[in-house]
């Protein structure tokens, strides 16, 4: 296993595993072929005999037993390409002669049917042989009649075919690793434009990747795109909070700097009351940007485990509010993943929560369901609610709602924007009895759409 665990190229990878087991496959059909080869020859040689006997035997009843008047020698053999013996009372035939000592055995001793002879004690005439063998009789007139091959020269040609079978089985083997380097390189190809393109990213020549991948690499691309839409929009709200940030410090900091620079002035008291409320105003701006900041998280994948997430932020706005009540309403398993980055389920339900605890009297509920093709997130507080009117207006894009300012919509349009790119809807519905109420539907299959 460790072999395959860290493979440093797929075209080695893909040779490692298809070369041997095209090698394997092809060697086992040889093997096939070998044993098929030598079992399918007996079979036939073994019919051939058994009818060149029965012709013989045809021959010999059609001639009333009198084997003079038989055609031998040139024209059986021209007939069977066969050895054989007739044999009878008054006279014994054997073609050729050098099979005579063979055959005159076979005559003697053997019982009708296949005979198979090894290694046997003959000068000039064949070593291994297969016979069929059969006696009958003409009325009183007992004749043996035996056809035989010589399996030596069938075994010469068996083996010749073999090593030709083999010659072009390891043609076939260099065919296949051809057939398979060629398919690799042409399957690896969308690998290399992706390459290239991800070079043209890199240098700015391109800010989307668009190639034509084939299925399989289709959600790659697509959530490479997702990836680099999601850091175009937090780059571009990190610039917009900045910017908020500096807006916000600037007048303060002048403020500030001209009591300190006037030096015709004494540092009273109310100058020194003025000096704190500003740099009070610094410091809570600073610790809204960083609140904001704590509730964005760490990136860790486009999934996320949303009870894990929500107990961690009641927890910490349980401590920034602490005469309020958070609590947590679902059925959710414990491992249950929701197709969504934990920044963007982080900053959704951060800011929600934050809005709700900052306007709610006493208790603010989160509750998380998720049905068969919805997940839904909703937030409700017991708060003084937001007029029919104003509801319209939450959540607008371009709306820029200062931190300081009171009101619901307090990073609503942040909000807004991330559930739209991954196709969910943002509702207010009115609870009567209740506060304000915000509820998030994502689908289930989430995915990012780009702008």
């Amino acid at each position: 296993m460790t072999l395959f665990s860290k493979p440093k190229s797929v075209k080695g990878t893909l040779l490692l595993l298809l070369l041997p087991a095209g090698i394997a496959l092809m060697g086992l059909a040889w093997l096939v072929h070998g044993l098929l080869l030598d079992r399918m020859s007996r079979e036939f040689v073994e019919t051939r005999l058994k009818d060149e006997v029965a012709f013989l035997e045809h021959q010999i009843l059609d001639s009333g037993g009198q084997l003079d008047s038989l055609q031998t020698g040139d024209y059986f053999q021209e007939v069977f390409h066969h050895a054989f013996a007739i044999h009878s009372p008054s006279r014994t035939i054997i073609s050729p002669d050098s099979w005579a000592p063979v055959l005159t055995s076979l005559i003697e001793s053997a019982k009708d049917g296949t005979v198979r002879v090894r290694d046997a004690d003959t000068v000039e005439g064949p070593k291994n042989i297969l016979a069929y063998r059969k006696s009958f009789q003409i009325g009183d007139t007992p004749i043996v009649v035996i056809v035989s091959e010589d399996l030596g020269a069938l075994k010469r040609s068996q083996a010749e075919l073999h090593a030709w079978t083999a010659i072009v089985s390891i043609l076939l083997i260099l065919l296949l690793v051809v057939v398979i380097w060629f398919g690799i390189n042409l399957s690896m190809r969308p690998v290399v434009e992706l390459k290239a393109t991800l070079k043209r990213l890199q240098d700015g020549k391109v800010s989307r990747i668009h190639v034509q991948a084939p299925e399989e690499f289709r959600p790659l691309v697509q959530q490479l795109n997702q990836l680099l839409d999601s850091l175009d929009q937090r780059l571009e709200r990190s610039r917009d909070a900045l910017a908020n940030l500096s807006h916000s410090v600037k007048t303060p900091i002048a403020a500030v700097r001209q009591i300190l620079e006037d030096t015709s002035r004494p540092l009273s008291n109310d100058l020194r009351l003025q000096m704190t409320a500003r740099l009070n105003d610094i410091d809570k701006q600073l610790e809204a940007e960083m609140r904001r900041s704590r509730f964005a998280g760490p990136q860790v994948g486009k999934s996320a485990y949303p009870l894990k997430q929500a107990r961690d932020l009641l927890w910490m706005l349980g401590r920034l509010y602490p005469e309020k009540s958070f609590e947590l309403s679902s059925s959710l398993p414990e491992d249950a993943r929701w197709p969504i980055e934990e920044h963007d389920l982080n900053e959704i339900m951060g800011n929600l929560l934050d809005n709700a605890g900052k306007w709610s009297d006493h208790c603010v509920e989160l509750s998380l369901v998720q049905r068969s093709g919805t997940l839904q997130m909703g937030v409700i507080d017991d708060g003084p609610g937001v007029a029919d009117a104003e509801i319209s207006k939450l959540g607008q894009r371009g709306l820029r709602l200062d931190e300081q300012t009171p009101g619901h919509g307090l990073g609503l349009a942040i909000v807004r924007e991330i559930v739209e790119r991954y196709g969910g809807t943002l509702r207010f519905p009115t609870i009567p009895e209740r506060g304000f109420s915000v509820v998030v539907n994502l689908p289930k299959s989430a995915s990012v759409i780009s702008h």
